[in-house]
């Protein structure tokens, strides 16, 4: 009897994963909707810094020399504590298009990125504004031309992919499979008609959307969410577009080690609370299905006697698995982590699952 409830739990768990990488193939697909080429929308570039001076010697110009012919760069110095404030004002000096704007920690929202990025926000000169973050740079000098195309009357928030800047290291292949995992599923919800989250290091949106939710307000007391809990309120079937275009990814510099990932993806999961129920519901489900599937296929290798048809169950999900990872790893340029599959999947859910114990027993540190 337990053998049997075993078998058919299996089956289940194997069934609903293979279900969700067949829904993930969804983003691969072009998409129907034409982009507007015919003219350059004015784009207000966002970035928020707090201690980032280094990162902005080394990454501004990348931004400065994109070929778009109209755009600005806000430059908002979150109450920073080294040489920020100083490099921003040596860049404005000699680039007219660069605004600077300077935040002073208020009690209300001491430490609050949401609270700069509001500041920011709201001096912006134009309706569209492009995000990235400091520490971080496009892979392209098209990068602002190939996100702000997707706006249009009713494409008011365009999604972009954010990778890691790849290394020779194992925390570095496992960050960067986390993140191509996550871009796999927001792109493909989104792309359903279900957005649920996007990367502050590389999201569009319109300044007007901003305001319609009045901003961060419903979660300005969250440390993390200017990107996902922001998506949340303001993104919905009609308004939101994916851009997947290689010209379009930034890539920024990955966590060196495990504990500085760990603390990272900490403040990041911390937000999900907050998803809309039937987000939560099908994320959980996902996740939750993973790990028993390979609980059911553990006992079963040991407790059925035919060891076989497990294993043909088995091999039938990493058949669909790899297909679709790999399809996708190839449109995002991380061809290279598709042979590590089995290893990172495996280690990326001890590794999820410690963090979520984690957020039980206390809360996340502010950003920086």
């Amino acid at each position: 009897m337990i053998i049997s409830v075993l078998f058919y739990s299996f089956v289940v768990f194997a069934v609903l994963q293979i279900v969700y990488y067949l829904f993930f193939t969804s983003f691969l697909f072009k998409d129907k909707e034409q982009t507007n080429t015919s003219k350059e929308t004015p784009v207000s570039v966002i970035i928020c810094a707090k201690n980032e001076a280094k990162n902005l010697q080394k990454f501004l110009p990348s931004i400065l020399e994109q070929t778009y012919s109209n755009f600005e760069v806000v430059l908002i110095n979150d109450a920073s504590s080294d040489a920020t404030s100083e490099i921003m004002e040596d860049f404005q000096k000699k680039d007219e298009r660069i605004k600077c704007i300077e935040v002073e920690n208020i009690e209300a929202f001491w430490g609050n990125k949401k609270y700069a990025l509001t500041l920011g926000i709201k001096a912006a000169n134009y309706e569209h504004l492009l995000f990235i973050d400091a520490d971080c740079k496009p892979v392209s000098k098209n990068w602002i031309t190939e996100m702000s195309k997707n706006f249009s009357e009713t494409k008011t928030i365009i999604i972009g992919y954010g990778k890691y800047k790849k290394e020779k290291s194992l925390v570095n292949l496992f960050v960067r499979f986390e993140t191509l995992l996550t871009a796999i599923q927001y792109f493909s919800y989104a792309k359903l008609k279900m957005p649920y989250m996007a990367v502050g290091r590389n999201l569009a949106y319109a300044k007007s959307e901003f305001f319609n939710v009045k901003g961060f307000i419903k979660h300005m007391h969250i440390n993390s969410g200017d990107d996902d809990l922001f998506i949340q309120d303001a993104a919905n079937k009609k308004n939101t577009k994916i851009c997947t275009t290689k010209d379009s990814f930034t890539e920024s510099l990955a966590p060196t080690n495990f504990k500085k990932w760990f603390q990272q993806k900490r403040r990041h999961i911390s937000t999900a609370n907050y998803y809309k129920k039937k987000h939560q519901f099908l994320l959980g489900l996902f996740y939750i299905s993973k790990v028993f599937l390979f609980v059911t296929a553990t006992l079963l290798f040991i407790l059925f006697p035919n060891w076989i048809l497990i294993l043909s169950i088995l091999l039938s999900y990493y058949f669909v698995q790899f297909l679709v990872i790999g399809l996708s790893a190839k449109k995002l340029d991380e061809p290279q982590l598709i042979y590590f599959l089995p290893f990172l999947e495996i280690g990326l859910l001890f590794f999820q699952f410690s963090i979520f114990i984690a957020n039980l027993l206390s809360k996340p540190n502010h950003w920086k």
